[in-house]
């Protein structure tokens, strides 16, 4: 099924050369109806050159943002060149594209503003450390709670968006570790959000930059800033 809708895969990339070409290949394999984008926060290495050549659009940030501020550009991008639909896919190999249909069909089906992958639905094998697990489990109950809404992997990045979440997005978005925090910012703009069970494969080359005592760090911190966007303004959206 071809998608009439204009589809773009934004893939947020630091220090990623080992990694990228592939990532972008297997996109391209699995969903080729989309246009690429690779947000590069202001990466050390090859990521830049090797994602232009494999000829895809690429954004190099003038120095490293975050992962916040690298898909906010990636989402102002989509918002200006008028996509109707951005799916997030890490540069890192961790989100198998392969199951990018599943997000895409999930969102247009149900008329979603977020279908969210997630690792825990659908008796999924993903393994994490002890006090990640105890991390996810807290800030899935505080946010299910806030939302009134269950959800299972609310530190998920792998999700697609639609044009009324790219508006959103384009105009405000958490930064550091937002993924949580983007749940409570569409709940409270009116935003519909969906999860679906998805397969997440082991990172192709490198570790991830959360150990156990960060993970207790980057707990504390985005619960203080989810309870801080509950007092927030909601954000005026025009609907273009």
């Amino acid at each position: 099924m071809v998608p009439s809708e204009k589809v773009l895969v934004i893939i947020p990339a630091y220090n990623e050369e080992k990694s990228i070409g592939k990532v972008i290949e297997d996109v391209k394999t699995h969903f080729p109806q989309a246009d690429i984008l690779v947000a590069n926060d202001g990466s050390t290495d090859h990521t830049s050159e090797r994602a232009r050549n494999c000829s895809v659009t690429v954004l190099d940030l003038p120095y490293n943002l975050g992962i916040g501020g690298a898909v906010q550009a990636g989402y102002k991008y989509a918002f200006e060149k008028e996509y109707d639909v951005a799916i997030q896919v890490d540069g890192d190999g961790q989100h198998a594209p392969k199951e990018i249909r599943k997000l895409f069909e999930n969102l247009i089906k149900n008329g979603n503003d977020m279908t969210l992958g997630s690792r825990f639905l659908g008796g999924s094998e993903y393994r994490a450390s002890l006090m990640r697990r105890v991390g996810i489990t807290i800030l899935s109950m505080v946010v299910s709670v806030l939302i009134r809404q269950k959800v299972t992997d609310p530190t998920s990045g792998f999700r697609a968006a639609s044009r009324r979440a790219i508006q959103l997005f384009a105009l405000d978005y958490p930064q550091d570790y937002p993924e949580p925090e983007v749940l409570v910012l569409l709940s409270r703009n009116g935003l519909k959000i969906e999860e679906v069970p998805v397969k997440i494969e082991q990172r192709s080359f490198g570790e991830s930059s959360i150990t156990n005592i960060r993970a207790i760090y980057y707990m504390i911190k985005v619960l203080l800033a989810i309870f801080v966007d509950c007092f927030k303004k909601k954000t005026p959206l025009t609907g273009k």
